[in-house]
């Protein structure tokens, strides 16, 4: 394939996925913004409400708007298969079905505003499959074969309970009661919320925003989780929700090759042998200091001191 054709498979893809996401709100969200989602159901037609757990939440949102992507494919002509095991990446390979060489990586993450202006996800590893583009541990298609690695994300705010345990309740909905009739539960003294209809139940999440970017364009130059091998991503939404992290000015190359080296290049600073964890080093390391400027520096490990911006 062409780079030629290949630019046009993935304008295609985005646009069509673009134009996916802002259908999202919608399918998920009531008209004053909460969350669709009250609970889950018993036979008894009792209602327990989900716990605040970004895990919990993280999966239900997942099967909450799979259907709606199964009929994003259908729509636009495009396969889906799901990651062979849970640890593998992407969660979704989008292959077009008129040209198998066209596949596309798609992970969803899903995480909650910190002061309403802050939110982060990790956007997978940097480790073997990332390093060795043309294996395949731990992903479905070797690296290379994809023309485009894409994250849908999922921001929402966390309804705030006074009481820990507030969100974990068990209603029983007359509307329910009403169109399905009554059944006999037979676990008896358990606490109950009677309320009138679905609605009256409070989410546990409201307000969401979604966003459809490449990975690339919104990494920071900082791992995302503690001393695991994840790729970091910007925090600021509205940053987010543009493409403006730390590498998008720089291109593409220069994430793939910062990531592929991160905390394992070496120079030497100051007299002093340091492993290469910013991007600042590492343009320094390469001998592109002239690059500084192209650095989205809000992102960045650390702002760049006047000194580094001197030649």
């Amino acid at each position: 394939m062409t780079q030629q054709e290949k630019e046009k498979h993935k304008a295609k893809f985005e646009k069509a996925l673009n134009e996916f996401v802002m259908e999202l709100k919608n399918y998920v969200s009531t008209e004053t913004g909460e969350w669709t989602v009250k609970g889950f159901i018993d036979v008894y037609k009792n209602i327990y409400t989900i716990s605040s757990d970004t895990k919990i939440i993280s999966k239900i949102l997942e099967i909450h708007i799979f259907p709606q992507i199964l009929q994003f494919a259908e729509k636009h002509g495009y396969q889906l298969i799901l990651a062979k095991f849970q640890n593998w990446y992407p969660d979704l390979t989008i292959i077009d079905k008129d040209n198998t060489g066209a596949k596309f990586a798609l992970d969803l993450k899903t995480t909650f505003r910190r002061n309403n202006k802050i939110a982060g996800f990790t956007l997978g590893s940097h480790g073997a499959y990332f390093k060795e583009r043309d294996k395949s541990k731990n992903i479905q298609f070797p690296y290379n074969q994809y023309l485009g690695h894409y994250c849908l994300g999922i921001i929402y705010t966390r309804e705030d309970f006074e009481d820990d345990l507030a969100d974990r309740e068990i209603y029983q909905v007359q509307e329910l009661q009403e169109e399905y009739g009554e059944r006999q539960d037979p676990i008896k003294d358990r606490q109950v919320t009677n309320v009138s209809s679905l609605k009256s139940i409070t989410s546990v999440i409201k307000d969401f925003d979604f966003f459809a970017a490449e990975k690339w364009k919104i990494a920071s130059d900082r791992r995302g989780s503690g001393n695991t091998a994840n790729i970091g991503s910007i925090n600021d939404i509205k940053d987010l929700k543009a493409g403006n992290g730390v590498f998008s000015k720089l291109g593409e190359e220069w994430f793939d090759e910062y990531w592929i080296n991160y905390n394992s290049a070496t120079m030497l600073k100051d007299g002093h042998t340091i492993k290469v964890s910013s991007i600042w080093d590492f343009l320094e390391f390469k001998g592109r200091k002239d690059l500084y400027n192209k650095v989205v520096a809000k992102g960045a490990k650390r702002k760049r001191t006047d000194q580094e911006g001197k030649e």
